[in-house]
Formats: C-alpha cells, sequence, structure tokens
C-alpha cells in the first residue's frame, strides 16, 4: 500500500458482472471527500452511497467512486491537483461521460476541474436541480426548478473572452474597445428571466395562499407528511386516503404537494398533505424556490414526520429534515415520528427506536400494518390542541349539526324539545364557526 493509499482513502469498482452493456447511459464517477462531511468518514461513506442513488436517478451510471481523506477542500480543484489528475486518469481510461463531485463546487473549481478532466463536472447541487427538473410536472414546480437552477447557474456564467465582444464603429469606423461582452449578455438576460420567474412565483404562492385560507375556513385540522426522501412519504398517503399519488422506489419522485382528506377514527375529519422529499445538503436555491409549497409544512397543525426505519443512519436523516424545517420556520410544529417500512427493518431496531422515542408509531405503508395505530395517535395528538364545547343546535338547523360531526369529534348527542344538545371535540377555528350554537 503505498502512503497514499495509507492516507485513507477508499475506492469501489464495480464489476463487470454489475454494469448492464446493453443500455446506453452516461458513464459516471463520484468523487467525495470528509471535509463535506466535517471529518466523519462513515457519513462520508453514506454520502457517498446516497449520491450513487441520486446517480440513477438521473439515469447514468456509476462505474467507479473514490472517496478521499481531508480536512478541507483545495480552493481550485476541491481535492488537490494530484489527485485531480490521478482521477483524470482513470476516468478516461473507464471512458467516463461525467464527473459528480458530492459537495457544491466553486465557480472556479468547476472550470479547472472541467479542463483537468476534459469531460462534463457536476457538482452534488447541480445534481439535484437536474433530478428535481426532471419531475417537476406542476405550473408552480416548473417555475420552482427553474428559478432555483437560474440563481445556481448565474454566478457560475463564463464567456470565451474578447472574441465574442461587441464592436463600436464611432465616426470614421474608429475603434471604441471591446465594448459589451456575451458574458455580459447573458448575465443580463439570466437576471430579467429570473425577474419574471420571481414574479411569477409570487402570483402562484397568492393562489396557494387562498387555498390554504379556504381550508382554513372550513375549520379543519391539517397534517402534513414530510421527511427525508423516499422515506414512503407517498406511499402511505395513499394507504391512508386512496390519494393515488406517484409511488416510486427512486430518490425525489414526487414534487408536488397533494392535500386529501382523511377520516380519523373518531369521526373527525382532517387535511393530510404530502411534501417534497429533503436531503442532506439541500441546496438553498431549491428550499427557497420552493418556500410557497415547503409552507404547508409550517402551516399545519401536526406534522408526521416519517423515518425510513430500514436505513442504516436514521439520526442523520431525522437531523436533515430537522434543519430545512427549521429554515422554512416549522421546527416548532408538534411532530410525532413515523417509523416506516418496519416490515423491511431489524424488528430489534424497531422496538429500540419506539422505546428512544416514546411519542412515535412503526407502520409499513406497503402492506398497512401499523397504520390503524397511526391513525389513533394523529386523533389522540390532535384531540389534545382541541378543547370540549356544548352546542344546542335547533330542530331546523340539520346541515349545522350535520358540520360538527364532519369536521369535530362528537362526543354526547342529547335531542331535547329546544334543539339537539352536542358536546363535541373541536379546533378553535371550528368553535369559532359555530360560536352563535355554543351553551353559555
Amino acid at each position: 500500500m503505498t502512503a497514499k493509499e495509507a492516507a485513507g482513502r477508499s475506492r469501489r469498482r464495480l464489476t463487470a458482472t454489475e454494469i448492464d452493456f446493453d443500455v446506453v447511459q452516461q458513464r459516471a464517477l463520484l468523487v467525495g471527500t470528509t471535509a463535506a462531511t466535517n471529518g466523519n468518514v462513515e457519513q462520508a461513506e453514506l454520502s457517498l452511497d446516497e449520491l450513487g442513488l441520486l446517480v440513477d436517478t438521473a439515469g447514468a451510471l456509476v462505474v467507479y467512486a473514490d472517496l478521499q481523506r481531508r480536512g478541507s477542500p483545495h480552493p481550485a480543484t476541491y481535492v488537490g491537483t494530484g489527485k485531480a489528475a490521478e482521477l483524470a486518469a482513470i476516468a478516461e481510461a473507464l471512458d467516463v461521460d461525467v464527473v459528480v463531485f458530492d459537495d457544491e463546487l466553486s465557480p472556479a473549481q468547476l472550470r479547472n476541474l472541467e479542463k483537468i478532466f476534459k469531460c462534463d463536472v457536476v457538482d452534488r447541487v447541480a445534481l439535484i436541480l437536474d433530478i428535481f427538473a426532471m419531475h417537476a410536472t406542476s405550473q408552480e414546480g416548473m417555475v420552482q426548478v427553474e428559478l432555483a437552477q437560474y440563481r445556481y447557474r448565474m454566478p457560475r456564467l463564463r464567456g470565451r473572452g474578447l472574441q465574442l465582444s461587441q464592436q463600436g464603429g464611432g465616426i470614421s469606423g474608429a475603434r471604441r474597445g471591446p465594448g459589451e461582452t456575451q458574458l455580459e449578455v447573458d448575465r443580463r438576460r439570466v437576471v430579467r428571466r429570473v425577474q419574471k420567474l420571481e414574479r411569477d412565483l409570487v402570483t402562484l404562492a397568492q393562489n396557494r395562499a387562498v387555498q390554504r385560507k379556504g381550508r382554513t375556513r372550513h375549520g379543519l385540522l391539517r397534517t402534513a407528511l414530510v421527511g427525508y426522501t423516499n422515506a414512503g412519504k407517498s406511499t402511505l398517503l395513499n394507504r391512508m386516503t386512496r390519494a393515488g399519488v406517484l409511488v416510486e422506489d427512486r430518490l425525489f419522485s414526487t414534487l408536488d404537494s397533494t392535500t386529501r382528506r382523511l377520516a380519523l377514527p373518531g369521526g373527525e375529519t382532517i387535511l393530510i398533505s404530502d411534501t417534497v422529499g429533503f436531503v442532506q445538503r439541500l441546496p438553498h436555491e431549491l428550499v427557497e424556490a420552493f418556500r410557497s409549497t415547503l409552507d404547508e409544512a409550517a402551516d399545519v397543525d401536526l406534522l408526521l414526520h416519517v423515518v425510513d426505519a430500514s436505513n442504516a443512519d436514521i439520526s442523520m436523516r431525522i437531523d436533515a429534515v430537522r434543519v430545512v424545517l427549521e429554515e422554512i420556520g416549522a421546527a416548532d410544529r408538534p411532530e410525532l415520528l413515523v417509523w416506516n417500512k418496519a416490515d423491511l427493518a431489524d424488528p430489534e431496531v424497531v422496538a429500540e427506536l419506539m422505546a428512544a422515542h416514546q411519542y412515535s408509531v412503526a407502520v409499513s405503508g406497503v402492506t398497512g400494518a401499523g397504520v390503524p395505530a397511526l391513525l389513533n395517535a394523529v386523533s389522540k395528538s390532535l384531540r389534545a390542541m382541541s378543547r370540549v364545547v356544548e352546542f344546542t343546535v335547533p330542530h331546523s338547523r340539520g346541515d349545522i349539526l350535520a358540520a360538527l360531526h364532519r369536521e369535530a369529534e362528537v362526543l354526547i348527542e342529547v335531542h331535547e324539545e329546544s334543539g339537539t344538545r352536542v358536546q363535541a371535540r373541536v379546533g378553535d377555528a371550528v368553535a369559532g364557526r359555530f360560536a352563535e350554537f355554543a351553551s353559555l
């Protein structure tokens, strides 16, 4: 073993049996360092594995992966000049089409690495943005992704020198200097496009706010499924509500939030929303662009934090989700941990998770195991946030009685001569709507 290898590099190369040569795909080489994880080797290995899943989701084939131990990124080439040259030789030998780095590269690092590798170089942020662009289907989702892409690319615009400059003739055709470069023209076009996308997004956000306000007027309590990407949120939503949301065993298969009604065991009806999955080091550009969508999580009564119980690094994924929740102002929302994929996890691990987090439920979105317990836990949590109010409803107002049964948990119903006396557990919004029928 050489001194460099002893310094702490680990490599993985796929065998020929793992590569499907019948499928024409871009061949990718992955590069990670412990600098991205503050020196934590195990964390860096898990992050590099996740990068491989991201590359697979983008449609490329991973043929080589390299993890380098270093305390901080090299300012010019991220991994160091010698290491970059070594990886470039490997990339050429393996006929690699794209090199993917498991961290965000500066514009200078990106330019230098492309010169060294002589092929496309992509960082983690650009890769995630491309995956979001592939999966965005709604108008709002496409606008959000395009805006995030432009915000990421703007500081990385680069020209090719004075040969693209616009020359001015002046008096008698005298040369006036280099004039406006193509880079400046491109930057101005991008700025105009970003401004238009921001205006469009404001309009779409206003529409979403109106929809949210309409749901609030109905007085229904609201919950949202949040969690790491591919934790099974959409599968769980389909299991509970038959929502018919797209489900794929890939990262970021669902970007657009979906809201459905959900009947709880106590008879009350609530609204439950699916949200975009999170990932560690989620690009800030995406958090900003998707803020109007993520606000669904910040404006609910209860968060259902879905965690893949079969994953090897559960604590990291929980922390990654909570970082984003804090960034969007949802960290103070009541949270119920949901250990999903319990059918795939080690039963002892699930038991330990349940013991360590008393306020949690183990379920399987695929088989439906544990879902009744989850619904009871949601009902119990929301019940603790509501209050018992007594109403007297005239016999002529059957619509009010029906609404109470639909939007609240009716505890007692007694038919009397003056009307129907109802004791119900309600939230503040429902109590306000039917205040005129409340008993003093």
